[in-house]
């Protein structure tokens, strides 16, 4: 169990990353005239993936959750491929990448990396939910995973129409 806890402080620690990334890129956003879209729904993101590093290992201990081989191992390589998808996307949009939805008008599309595919059009959305998914599934916290899968889709609805909502506006489209 001790090790499924490193596991999720690490993930944790990689999401610090990204606020420190997140942070550096809305200035570079911010002083090109970046418009920022979807802020009621920014907070409830925020939790949501707070309650995913709390509640997996909570779960895990508090119900004796054990620790299944073929399931573990295999949500173990999922958690990492969902890192290297994120961390593809993130050094793809460079700059533009954020946590919160701010787009630069005048800007065209990113169309290298994993957007170069058109029928993926949000690839870090991909990898959040292979994560949110399998990261409690590493030592079989159902629950968590079944509640964050469920309520991230409905977050992701909202989060979508912003972003294609906020990227067709800036674009002019």
């Amino acid at each position: 169990m001790t090790w499924y806890l490193v596991l999720v402080v690490l993930v944790g620690l990689e999401r610090v990353a990204e606020l420190v990334v997140a942070r550096r890129n809305a200035a570079w956003s911010m002083a090109r005239g970046g418009v920022v879209a979807g802020q009621g729904h920014y907070p409830w993101m925020v939790a949501l993936h707070t309650g995913l590093l709390v509640c997996a290992p909570l779960e895990a201990a508090l119900a004796e959750r054990p620790f299944l081989p073929a399931l573990g191992w295999l949500m173990l390589a999922l958690v990492v491929a969902a890192q290297g998808l994120r961390w593809w996307c993130i050094t793809s949009l460079g700059p533009r990448w954020n946590t919160q939805v701010i787009v630069v008008p005048g800007l065209p599309l990113v169309t290298r990396g994993p957007y170069r595919f058109r029928w993926l059009r949000h690839p870090n959305y991909v990898a959040v939910a292979v994560e949110g998914l399998a990261l409690p599934l590493v030592h079989t916290a159902w629950v968590t995973a079944l509640a964050f899968t469920v309520l991230n889709a409905a977050l992701m609805v909202v989060r979508i129409r912003c972003e294609n909502a906020a990227l067709a506006l800036a674009s002019g489209r």
